[in-house]
């Protein structure tokens, strides 16, 4: 029997567009399901200053094919040498949305992070009497700490401090991977929000590593343990307020994903929806997923939510695109590799 299931059009609270060739070729594949997306700032060069954000935010809207309607939300690439009053005009004007703290070296193009978080306290205390979130990639990145520690570490040592020493700064804790992180979003205070991605919802460290090498999984923060999947699926579809969606979606050319050095991220915005609606349909919660979707980010950074509707159709397995094409090689598209029985009507 065909099932259909109606929600305010979503938006994408984490979403990395590249440049150029790359930009081209991605953007209609958000722009398609999604009204709004805050877009990564960690380009070569990175996204430092409101002139950087709105040259970017202009080759975005100049690659965005006629006819859809999509808004990206600027943010910028915190720097140990950020000028607060450029933060703050720029979040005023309506130019940026978030400030992203990526820790130096945590992610693909952070090497301009911040190594010393002293060095950028006066940027947060501007931030908290401004209003402006702060974006975090939540990894320490010390080579001691094991890699699939480093989210709960991040925790203890860098996050909660500064939410201690910077009342009223409201900061989004990005693509949480553990139950570590799940539970101190639950015990916090309404100026922590975090976001989950489609494919940790819905992979786990096996899915990488067992019966070889699963380069097309491979992220940052990396998938953990299934105990740790479990506890990000009854968070996201608990309907809890201060969670929601962040693809994630990362781009890279098949050639760089599957090399001996391969790049980690994972190309989800095609197929985004349809996952989603089999994760909460399967842990029979799809009346929540509109909340996680369209209504929780958008309270979460005081924005209205869509007026727009998308549709979801349940029925034969979905046909997942083993690729796009773009300017700069195929792009694979995440395959969860379980069946997926929806799909975005239309």
């Amino acid at each position: 029997m065909t099932q259909t299931l109606t929600l305010r059009r979503p938006d994408d609270w984490h979403l990395h567009l590249r440049d150029g060739a790359m930009l081209q070729a991605v953007l209609p594949e958000t722009a398609r399901d999604f009204a709004r997306a805050i877009i990564m700032p960690n380009l070569v060069p990175p996204v430092v200053t409101s002139a950087d954000a709105r040259a970017y935010r202009d080759r975005i809207l100049a690659a965005l094919p006629e006819g859809m309607d999509f808004t990206p939300l600027m943010t910028l690439y915190l720097t140990e040498g950020t000028d607060p009053a450029d933060v703050i005009a720029a979040h005023a004007s309506g130019l940026i949305s978030a400030v992203k703290l990526y820790p130096a070296g945590a992610t693909t193009n952070s090497a301009s992070g911040v190594t010393d978080m002293d060095k950028v306290q006066p940027v947060f205390e501007a931030m908290a009497e401004a209003g402006v979130p702060l974006c975090v990639h939540g990894e320490v990145t010390r080579n001691e700490i094991d890699i699939f520690d480093r989210e709960a570490v991040f925790i203890e040592e860098v996050l909660d401090p500064i939410r201690r020493r910077t009342p009223g700064l409201r900061v989004v804790m990005e693509h949480i991977t553990t139950s570590d992180a799940c539970a101190y979003v639950k015990e916090s205070d309404g100026s922590l929000g975090a976001t989950i991605t489609t494919h940790h919802l819905m992979i786990n460290r096996n899915h990488i590593l067992v019966g070889g090498i699963k380069p097309h999984y491979y992220c940052l923060p990396v998938a953990k343990r299934e105990s740790h999947r479990a506890a990000l699926v009854e968070l996201a579809t608990s309907g809890f307020a201060q969670v929601f969606l962040g693809t994630d979606s990362a781009p890279h050319t098949q050639a760089n994903k599957e090399s001996a050095c391969g790049c980690a991220g994972v190309f989800s915005a095609s197929v985004t929806m349809p996952c989603l609606a089999q994760v909460f349909d399967d842990a029979g919660a799809l009346d929540k997923l509109e909340a996680f979707t369209s209504l929780n980010g958008p309270a979460f950074y005081r924005m209205a939510p869509n007026d727009e509707t998308i549709t979801l159709v349940k029925g034969d397995v979905l046909e997942i695109p083993p690729q796009i094409e773009t300017g700069d090689g195929p792009v694979v598209v995440f395959d969860p590799g379980t069946s997926v029985l929806w799909k975005v009507s239309g």
